[in-house]
């Protein structure tokens, strides 16, 4: 009898963490590609402590999501003019702020945008 309950609680155990899972991929695949604007750091935030416990800096090819883990690979395209680079979640967007992504200053000089502060672009996830 006792080995049917914790058979039972083990199959239980076992059926969320596949859901969990399940729903989890189902996450991720739906950030695979996004669209929108991206914004760039300000200088003022040059070492600065980040939501992932890293120091903000300017020179490195990194950025900022609302929802992707730190640590992800993102390659971001300016579509006005097709520059791509890949980037690096290390930091946290406040879930109001209607961007896509904040990039850092090198990423947004390599993208082509940092005179005009802001850009339309498309995110995808890398594999």
């Amino acid at each position: 009898m006792k080995l049917l309950v914790v058979t039972r609680q083990l199959v239980a155990v076992l059926t969320v963490l596949t859901l969990a899972t399940v729903l989890n991929v189902a996450l991720a695949s739906a950030q695979d590609a996004q669209e929108g604007v991206a914004n760039f750091y300000s200088d003022k935030y040059q070492g600065k402590k980040l939501a992932s416990g890293e120091h903000y800096d300017k020179s490195k090819l990194t950025a900022s999501h609302k929802t992707l883990a730190y640590g992800t690979k993102v390659k971001v395209t300016n579509l006005d003019n097709g520059k791509s680079v890949v980037l690096t979640i290390n930091d946290r967007m406040k879930k109001s702020n209607p961007a896509v992504i904040d990039v850092s200053r090198k990423a947004a000089e390599d993208l082509g945008f940092v005179k005009a502060g802001k850009a339309k672009v498309k995110l995808e996830v890398e594999k």
